[in-house]
């Protein structure tokens, strides 16, 4: 078959996967903007235009992630993933995300579906067994996973990146890469220690890989066009190829997950990176066997469009390694896409869970109720789709106020409201078009053409763009022939004028649907029509004349400053480090700081200070003088034992008297929480006289 007619095939059903999150934290805009709202616009337009489409999404309870959640909270991994897959489930809901189904991988099937297939791989020979050192650590007596290890990345020096990727470059990482390891369970540097495991050779699996990625070629066939795959996702995918494919181990010594179905396999689960990517198929039987459908049609149809959404940090997994195990696997598809995004900033900074830097979603409802969309319609406009790029507060009010008000909802209102002003609600007919209008009506035409091109390259970015110029295009049009001037002279033009503005508004219900499905279902019920699917979109007579719409309301309101105002200090406040300790004082200059003179100093005598029960008159050498310092530390020492202590001197402290001794200068202590007192000395030998800055 040649590559233009492989292309131009229609696919008779799509498969459309949602990276499966992990069910040990909640959802925020990072989640939605990198990977659930661009996938559910594809499933939702590829539903509007008639086609047949199972999305599939669910939780991955699996792996370290969850275990080191669970242990922080003192709670079991079940527990975990039970609260956060419910609540991550409503998130998704209350967004409008249309999953055909939200599984989750303890599900019984999942794990009957991952046995099955990794033992029709152990049959085939798809793996290794062997030998190797794994971290330990001995304080837990336990086998270190991937996210147990934290240490400093080889290949950019990032601190805490994980033992199996770097968070900051996103590169796949091995344990033992790791630069200063340490289990981050005991916090100290672990052993290694001899374990058996089953890997995937994919080194195997490198030459067709390579051609699959940079040509689409596989097994003879030109599989899909590379034209059409970010260039990020083929760069990070030669990037490891050229590097040169390792066996990976796919199983793990961990007791949470899907047990190695093998004797040998005691005190083992599958690697929940061979798992995880299971559960999409584990969850698409799950769906077929409950509406009736032929699962294996959705993964082994050469005639099915296989796309995974996700996020960069996800590529290699579903475009190496996923792919080596379908390929093992009788029968089973490639994708045909893989249009991965890059990562959502917030506010100009790395969004960070670990310093609460994040707008957690279910934050976002319970603060903005009823604009779900308004989420949606912002994250699409600046989703990461070829670079990182940020969401800030500001921004949102804007692209709310500015956008969704000003223009889209400002046009609905006005074709809505002069119907109901000058007909009764009731649309009037079309007359007679000027070039104007036919001009007008022709760009309705156009315009859901390139919105559907768009989405179908991938470019969800410039496909809600397209969409809005419709909208666009409403608003200039009444704003040039300005009916409510020219109902006084002449009303049967003014028909026509209302006529166009509402077939325009009856198409908005259609090609935003995929972007704001709530808020197109709302339009639609003003205009008292069903909402339509994609084959109308572009047709100037979809609502009849004399039909009856109802009373106009609006769509979107305006965001107010202090709404905004109580974000942004919401993810401030939110992001510093609660703590039991007094806060922190004036903020000072570096001249002022500067100004200080500490030096390092030893006590050579110490003294009580008479009826002072808190005071001890120390004499210092602070390598230029002997002086008489009186220190509040009486309490905490006795004079003997000080007595040829390296301490800190504050020594330009203005003398002062106490107790009828002058002291001058400051002893410079640290307090514990509970009252206790140590000095602040140098870790080594310094001679007194020496600054410290």
């Amino acid at each position: 078959m040649t590559i233009l007619n492989q292309l131009l095939k229609v696919p008779k059903r799509h498969t459309i996967t949602a990276a499966l999150p992990y069910a040990n934290g909640p959802i925020h805009l990072g989640h939605l903007a990198g990977v659930y709202i661009s996938a559910d616009i594809y499933a939702r337009f590829l539903r509007s235009n008639k086609e047949d489409v199972a999305f599939i999404c669910g939780s991955d309870e699996h792996g370290a992630a969850i275990t080191l959640r669970a242990k922080k909270e003192g709670k079991s991994p079940k527990e975990i993933v039970d609260i956060y897959h419910s609540s991550n489930k409503e998130v998704f809901e209350k967004l409008g995300v249309s999953f055909d189904i939200y599984d989750r991988t303890s599900d019984e099937l999942h794990h009957q579906t991952a046995k099955e297939l990794f033992l029709e791989l152990e049959c085939k020979g798809a793996f290794v067994k062997k030998e190797s050192e794994q971290y330990y650590d001995p304080d837990f007596k336990q086998f270190l996973a991937d996210r147990y290890i934290s240490g400093t990345c080889p290949k950019c020096n990032a601190e805490n990146a994980y033992g199996d990727q770097c968070e900051k470059c996103g590169s796949a990482l091995s344990p033992t890469e790791l630069i200063n390891p340490k289990s981050t369970l005991s916090g100290k540097v672990p052993k290694l220690k001899k374990t058996t495991h089953w890997y995937l050779p994919l080194e195997r699996h490198e030459k067709w890989l390579k051609d699959w990625i940079n040509k689409g070629d596989y097994k003879g066939e030109t599989l899909h066009d590379v034209k059409t795959w970010k260039n990020q996702v083929i760069g990070q995918c030669m990037s490891w190829i050229n590097s040169g494919l390792q066996p990976r181990a796919i199983t793990r010594d961990l007791d949470w997950g899907v047990k190695v179905p093998l004797k040998d396999g005691d005190g083992k689960v599958l690697y929940v990176w061979f798992d995880a990517p299971i559960g999409y198929i584990s969850a698409t039987k799950k769906w077929a066997n409950e509406n009736g459908k032929n699962w294996e049609e959705y993964w082994k149809g050469n005639d099915t469009n296989l796309v995974h959404f996700l996020a960069k940090d996800n590529i290699v997994f579903h475009t190496i390694i996923f792919p080596a195990i379908l390929s093992e696997l009788e029968g089973f598809i490639l994708p045909k896409n893989v249009p991965a995004n890059e990562f959502l900033n917030l506010e100009g900074q790395k969004l960070s869970t670990s310093r609460n830097w994040a707008v957690w979603a279910n934050d976002y409802l319970n603060d903005f109720i009823g604009k779900e969309d308004v989420l949606r319609y912002v994250l699409c406009s600046i989703a990461p789709e070829n670079k990182d790029s940020d969401f800030s507060w500001k921004d949102f009010q804007a692209r709310n106020n500015n956008e969704l008000c000003s223009i889209y909802g400002n046009f609905v209102n006005r074709s809505l409201v002069l119907t109901q002003k000058y007909y009764a609600g009731k649309v009037p007919g079309l007359g007679e078009l000027n070039a104007l209008d036919q001009n007008v009506l022709e760009e309705l035409k156009e315009i859901p053409k390139q919105v559907e091109k768009d989405i179908r390259a991938f470019r969800f970015r410039d496909a809600l763009s397209s969409a809005m110029s419709l909208a666009r295009l409403g608003n200039k049009y009444l704003a040039e022939t300005e009916p409510w001037k020219l109902i006084k002279t002449n009303p049967e033009r003014v028909k026509t004028i209302m006529n166009i503005s509402l077939q325009i508004t009856a198409n908005l219900t259609i090609i935003f649907e995929p972007f704001m499905p709530k808020k197109s279902t709302e339009l639609a019920k003003l205009l008292n029509i069903d909402l339509k699917k994609w084959n109308n979109a572009g047709k100037e007579n979809l609502i009849s004349e004399g039909h009856q719409i109802n009373n106009p309301i609006i769509l979107f309101t305006k965001i107010e400053d202090v709404d905004i105002e109580k974000q942004i200090e919401k993810l401030k406040s939110s992001s510093q480090k609660k703590s039991k300790f007094s806060p922190m004082k004036d903020e000072i200059t570096f001249d002022e700081f500067s100004k200080m003179d500490i030096r390092v100093g030893v006590i050579k005598a110490a003294d009580k200070v008479e009826k002072a029960d808190k005071l001890l008159k120390l004499t210092v050498d602070t390598g230029i003088d002997i002086r008489t310092v009186v220190s509040g530390i009486a309490e905490h020492f006795k004079p003997e034992d000080i007595i040829g202590k390296t301490v800190s001197v504050l020594l330009n402290l203005a003398p002062r008297k106490i107790r009828g001794v002058e002291s001058q200068g400051m002893i410079l202590m640290a307090e514990s929480e509970d009252g206790e007192l140590s000095f602040v000395s140098p870790s080594k030998a310094i001679k007194a006289g020496n600054t410290i800055r």
